[in-house]
């Protein structure tokens, strides 16, 4: 067990023990008068109440990935890997990081891209129940298809938000479809992070073309579409913005659970920190996607634990200095596969 993690389990026990009366104070002494009690245990209560899942009804082990997440946030990093799908394997750029550093992700990045929902569904199974964490985002057209599609389309938002019009029920037909692959995550009880209309401040994808205000419509109808009427209780909604973190795009405390921001520029996006922590105090920060990762002490040198980083695929993994990714995967303060905590009911 890595010493970052010792000294949170010890901090916890010693805060559980301190409210309960038994730690560091005389049982018999009248010094700690009833309002002092009270003060220390609303400050503990504040301080377990700070991050909140923002569907009350998660089910118990996407409370429990949560919890975890929110627990070494600040302390430690979650590595993470966005797979591809077309260099032979589909664990093209895990096994290259096993050869490279011994070690495996955390987390495992997948898209439903093109469609590919069984696929994605079969490998988040896979990668959950060999102990892993699984977060997705999807590359999509309006209606459907990949990359390009999510680039190039350009759409009426007054039609495509109003309930009835053709471009609405074509586009929520396509939003079902990733709907029942979740549902069927779901059942297989298998948490997801789930980071749909990534870099949505950038406006290069079609679902920031419309601007803020369309955009904080578009995601909040997603929301209430995949929380309310398709039950999707294993989701932990992550909210991704650009490198830019542009003002008047946060779609509310009540529509995600953890922010976050990407950039290609090599540094450690703290930049884009400073401006996620002015947007809200009770939500984790993601590094959810880079090209290459900087050394940990230059996390630490920054200010910017964030919750987990994700270096995206094939040139961009291969890309990084293989020295340096072998210190971060190796390096107390990062969080592996193998260090990763039995979830759920898994022996």
């Amino acid at each position: 067990m890595k010493k970052a993690k010792i000294i949170s389990i010890i901090c916890a026990a010693a805060m559980t023990a301190s409210i309960l009366g038994g730690c560091g104070t005389d049982s018999g002494s009248e010094e700690n008068d009833a309002s002092e009690t009270t003060s220390i245990a609303a400050e503990a209560v504040s301080a377990e109440s700070k991050y909140k899942l923002s569907n009350p009804n998660a089910d118990e082990v996407t409370k429990e990935v949560y919890s975890y997440i929110c627990d070494n946030f600040g302390s430690s990093i979650i590595s993470c890997q966005q797979e591809s799908t077309w260099k032979g394997s589909p664990n093209y750029e895990m096994d290259y990081i096993k050869a490279t550093t011994g070690k495996l992700p955390a987390m495992r990045g997948l898209d439903y891209m093109n469609g590919d929902f069984k696929g994605v569904n079969q490998r988040a199974i896979e990668w959950w129940e060999n102990g892993g964490l699984v977060t997705i985002c999807w590359h999509t057209g309006i209606n459907g298809k990949g990359y390009q599609e999510s680039l190039d389309d350009v759409p009426d938002f007054d039609k495509l938000l109003t309930e009835g019009t053709e471009e609405y029920n074509n586009m929520i037909a396509n939003w079902d479809k990733a709907a029942n692959a979740l549902v069927e995550l779901r059942d297989a009880g298998v948490p997801v992070l789930w980071r749909p209309f990534h870099e949505f401040d950038g406006q290069w994808f079609w679902w920031g073309k419309g601007g803020s205000e369309n955009f904080i419509k578009l995601w909040q109808m997603m929301y209430d579409r995949y929380t309310n009427e398709f039950g999707l209780t294993n989701l932990i909604w992550v909210l991704g913005y650009s490198g830019d973190v542009k003002d008047g795009w946060y779609v509310g405390d009540d529509y995600c659970d953890i922010i976050g921001s990407d950039t290609y520029n090599n540094s450690t996006n703290v930049n884009a920190w400073n401006r996620l922590v002015k947007l809200t105090e009770s939500k984790p920060i993601a590094f959810h996607e880079c090209g290459n990762v900087p050394p940990v002490a230059d996390f630490e040198r920054d200010g910017c634990m964030w919750s987990w980083f994700m270096i995206w695929h094939t040139d961009h993994i291969i890309g990084n200095d293989k020295a340096n990714l072998t210190e971060v995967y190796n390096n107390d303060k990062v969080i592996t596969l193998d260090e990763l905590p039995k979830f759920g009911n898994k022996e």
